[in-house]
């Protein structure tokens, strides 16, 4: 078998076992509800939120700006966190990491077949957390008039990021024994305050600011705000990516996801070396 059935091989096999593992723990019926109930609730504490700080209705275009970043933001959770918690996954929960890696599979793309099922759905999430707010939440969005060429290229780059961005963070957890349970939403978390995804990155400080501005996320979600709002509502809300022009935030994103690609690519291999000679793979620490 050829080096690239192999690949693609362990990224079908990995979707499907991820799928079974994300939608398998309930009835279909429970899994649905509980699909719908979780990102309406989450949506709804933002709304009360928004509502108790600034006294305006859901209509405005700063609630759209920080709505269509927050539900963007759903992906971060689900993929980033996603493709590096299969490792804890698989290791400690279900202690079957060391037989897959002897598996004839890539382990690198059983990984991002990982992902993939936690892509699939966090899409649901997405969709329903959009449909609520265009439905009941009346947001100011008009489907005709969305940049539909710059949203799909935008989103696909962003989440094949994401996804290389999950890749690091496995690799890195795979050489660690103690305290990783958490690295995963640490660093969602992170993201989610410098990225921009719920307000503008200009209300950050300077040098938190700056960290903003080496993040991939920060030009993936100003790419689907101005293919979705229009740039006018997105830099009038975030003026300070006002100096990048479409084009311009396109070819960051596009290079941070290249260079992701062949960081994650050595660093990975470098990770798995590592894990290897310190017994890593096959270690139960149950903490």
């Amino acid at each position: 078998m050829s080096g690239v059935n192999r690949a693609f091989l362990s990224f079908r096999v990995a979707t499907w076992l991820g799928w079974q593992i994300e939608s398998n723990w309930t009835d279909p019926f429970l899994f649905f509800v509980y699909s719908i109930i979780k990102p309406v609730t989450s949506v709804m504490i933002l709304v009360v939120m928004y509502w108790v700080i600034t006294r305006t209705d859901t209509t405005s275009p700063y609630f759209a700006y920080m709505y269509l970043g927050n539900a963007a933001y759903i992906y971060v959770g689900s993929i980033l966190v996603g493709v590096s918690w299969a490792v804890i996954d698989d290791r400690e929960h279900y202690q079957t990491l060391k037989y897959i890696y002897v598996s004839p599979i890539k382990f690198y793309f059983y990984l991002l077949g990982r992902g993939m099922a936690r892509f699939l759905t966090g899409t649901l999430s997405v969709v329903i957390t959009m449909g609520f707010g265009l439905l009941v939440l009346r947001l100011p969005i008009r489907l005709g008039e969305i940049d539909w060429p710059l949203f799909a290229v935008s989103m696909i780059l962003g989440l094949a990021n994401l996804a290389l961005m999950g890749l690091l963070l496995g690799a890195a957890t795979l050489q660690m024994a103690r305290h990783f349970w958490s690295v995963g939403e640490s660093v969602a978390g992170a993201l989610y305050l410098l990225c921009g995804a719920v307000f503008p990155i200009d209300v950050l400080p300077a040098w938190l600011r700056l960290l903003g501005y080496l993040l991939p996320p920060t030009y993936w979600l100003e790419l689907l705000r101005r293919a979705v709002l229009g740039s006018e509502v997105s830099l009038a809300i975030s003026p300070s990516l006002a100096g990048l022009g479409d084009g311009q935030l396109f070819l960051i994103l596009l290079g941070a996801t290249l260079l992701n690609g062949v960081v994650s690519i050595y660093f990975f291999r470098w990770s798995e070396h590592r894990a290897r000679e310190k017994g890593l793979l096959d270690m139960t620490t149950h903490y």
